[in-house]
């Protein structure tokens, strides 16, 4: 976490290679933080951006001893997802979910990169949560969602967490909102909850997790088969932030951000990175665990819908190189067109 009032401290590993005066590539390549005595990093262990107290990097660097940080929690310390997560008992990809809540929106700070949200905005939240026995109107005839639709997923959250064999129709009288709204959001939040599981117990299938979780039989058919494909995602996703990371570097990006993963109709992975760069060959490519790489010809709906990928022509193109070509591969076949 980034302590309290030291936020203007923290730096990520571009910032470190700045400071050595090399360029991030020749940086990670030789990886001086993995030398014995280097500060560890101040976020949470398996985050994907590595953050660091500059105060114990320039230590460091002058080989003096390393300043000790802060120790006593505080209101005001900085949490990243995976804390905010243990902060409150649930697993860390729930926090996607939970985000969502207006006060959260509202108090998130971005760090390094990382969102962050402070100890007493997650406090707060926490105490705001309502148990399941609070009252929650119905939806009456004729009438739109009486909950706003970004704040659904938080609210079934809460449901389910109090409450595992919850249904679809008991979500739908309780938040007031449309069977449909509430059966998906129960089933993507069972089904995140169940590729939690497997995680932390590899041997299980989707069912035994589920069974574990205490979620009914005849309730998450989809969640259980959503769930493997959350696994896939979670298991393809270094591969896609090291082809982001490969177009950011080629200028097509202008920043290095994770790539949009949707689970179209739950069964397949697939993945958008937008290339708003002055100089990008494409608006947008995608990434679908059949087939592999193609341009896109919209920024804005990069992933048609359907089940049928769309032909080549009008912006769109298949890249050579099977399912999962090098990064670099990536980019130099964006760069050429077929004769």
């Amino acid at each position: 976490m980034i302590r309290a009032g030291r936020q203007h401290l923290v730096r990520t590993l571009a910032d470190l290679a700045a400071q050595q005066g090399v360029g991030i590539d020749h940086y990670t390549r030789l990886k001086p933080y993995e030398a014995l005595g280097f500060p560890k990093p101040i976020n949470s262990q398996g985050s994907r951006i590595r953050l660091y107290d500059g105060e114990q990097v320039d230590a460091y660097l002058l080989g003096k001893p390393l300043p000790p940080l802060p120790e006593t929690d505080d209101d005001g310390d900085l949490l990243d997802r995976r804390e905010c997560a243990a902060l409150i008992g649930v697993a860390p990809d729930s926090w996607k979910t939970y985000k969502n809540d207006p006060g959260l929106i509202e108090s998130r700070i971005e760090a390094g990169g990382v969102e962050h949200w402070p100890r007493r905005a997650v406090k707060a939240f926490q105490a705001g949560r309502p148990g399941n026995d609070a009252p929650k109107p119905g939806r009456p005839r004729n009438t739109g969602d009486q909950v706003p639709r970004d704040q659904v997923p938080t609210r079934v959250a809460e449901l389910l967490d109090a409450d595992p064999t919850i249904s679809a129709a008991t979500v739908t009288e309780r938040l007031g909102v449309h069977r449909n709204t509430g059966q998906d959001a129960l089933t993507r939040l069972r089904a995140d909850r169940i590729a939690d599981h497997i995680a932390a117990h590899p041997t299980l299938t989707p069912t035994e997790a589920a069974a574990q979780l205490g979620y009914p039989a005849g309730q998450v058919r989809r969640a259980t088969a959503r769930a493997e494909t959350v696994l896939r995602a979670r298991h393809i996703a270094p591969y896609l932030d090291n082809v982001a990371a490969a177009l950011h570097r080629a200028g097509w990006t202008t920043q290095e951000t994770e790539p949009d993963v949707q689970f179209p109709g739950d069964d397949r992975v697939v993945a958008a990175l937008v290339l708003d760069g002055d100089q990008a060959p494409a608006p947008a490519l995608v990434w679908d665990e059949r087939y592999g790489w193609r341009t896109a010809a919209s920024r804005r709906h990069p992933i048609t819908k359907g089940a049928v990928p769309p032909s080549e022509g009008g912006g769109v193109r298949y890249l050579t190189g099977g399912i999962t070509p090098p990064p670099g591969d990536v980019v130099a076949a964006l760069t050429t067109t077929d004769a």
